[in-house]
């Protein structure tokens, strides 16, 4: 599961913005550009080469 306190620190590796949490698919997703990121085993993966949703 993630730890939701997280976003407090977290931002879009591509232009910076804040994530929100989204819970199907387990996700996280910036407010600014629309990116999306997976979260695996409750690790999410902010490599914006490894989530293609472009």
């Amino acid at each position: 599961m993630f730890d939701k306190e997280l976003l407090k620190i977290l931002a879009c590796p591509k232009c910076k913005g804040d994530l929100e949490y989204i819970d199907e698919p387990e996700s996280l997703v910036c407010k600014k550009c629309g990116k999306s990121y997976e979260i695996r085993e409750g690790i999410p993966i902010l490599l914006v080469e490894e989530n293609n949703d472009e």
